[in-house]
């Protein structure tokens, strides 16, 4: 869809995010609902994004598209926002567009558009630590279950019959592949932040059982919460423990 407007770069979420991307298939789907010479091809600031998303849901009023954009999230530039708002909007345009020819550079009088944006620049996620005195590496409590990792063992790509037999589609295969690899970012990311609040219950697990012996019914409860398990959930054996303990630390 990215490649039919001419805007470069790979057909992905990150492409899409500084809103000038949506605005020139609006003029592709609806020739003369959007003033493109309005929309910052060049956008490289959250409020030049939050600008052309302005233009975008003035054009969306103007056809009475009853869509409201999220535009507080998207120029943030996290992953699940965006690829929410594409697949709508992919959606929109194939139910809208009619096939006709479209010169995507001649319709915004040859502007250059900004290089895409960088992937790492935005999606990964990388937890800030307070400033403060900093705890020695504590043993692993045996009493609290430690998370277990996901094995990234990414879902085979079927195969498209139709495409099969027409010697298949690079375009649409590296654009699989580039989904496959902005998914794995995001499980990544995710992962991080799952293993740094884990150490900091850790830190507060240590914390009360130092005090056990005080019988604070503030610290009690505070145990229980730490222990308390879900229907269903059954905490690792202590040498499932002990085994990820040491992976974990050959890791970091």
């Amino acid at each position: 869809m990215c490649s039919s407007v001419s805007l470069g770069g790979r057909n992905n979420v990150f492409l899409c995010f500084p809103g000038a991307a949506y605005c020139q298939f609006m003029d592709m789907l609806f020739p003369g609902c959007i003033l493109l010479k309005k929309v910052k091809f060049q956008a490289k600031l959250e409020h030049e994004f939050i600008h052309n998303f302005k233009v975008l849901q003035a054009a969306f009023k103007r056809m009475s598209v009853d869509k409201i954009i999220p535009v507080e999230k998207l120029v943030k530039g996290k992953f699940q926002d965006n690829f929410e708002f594409v697949q709508w909007f992919k959606k929109f345009f194939d139910a809208n567009y009619d096939g006709k020819e479209y010169d995507p550079i001649l319709a915004r009088q040859g502007q250059d558009v900004a290089p895409t944006p960088n992937p790492g620049d935005h999606f990964i996620y990388k937890p800030k630590r307070n400033p403060g005195p900093q705890r020695t590496s504590p043993t692993v409590p045996k009493n609290m279950p430690m998370p277990q990792r996901v094995q990234h063992n990414m879902p085979a790509i079927r195969k498209n019959p139709s495409l099969s037999r027409n010697g298949g589609s690079d375009a649409e295969v590296m654009e699989l592949n580039q989904q496959l690899m902005e998914l794995k970012l995001t499980v990544d990311g995710l992962e991080k932040e799952r293993d740094f609040y884990f150490s900091k219950l850790r830190d507060i697990e240590l914390i009360c059982q130092e005090h056990e012996s005080e019988n604070n019914p503030v610290l009690s409860k505070i145990i229980d919460i730490l222990y308390a398990t879900e229907e269903g959930f059954a905490p690792p054996e202590d040498e499932d423990l002990d085994e990820q303990a040491h992976l974990d630390q050959d890791e970091y």
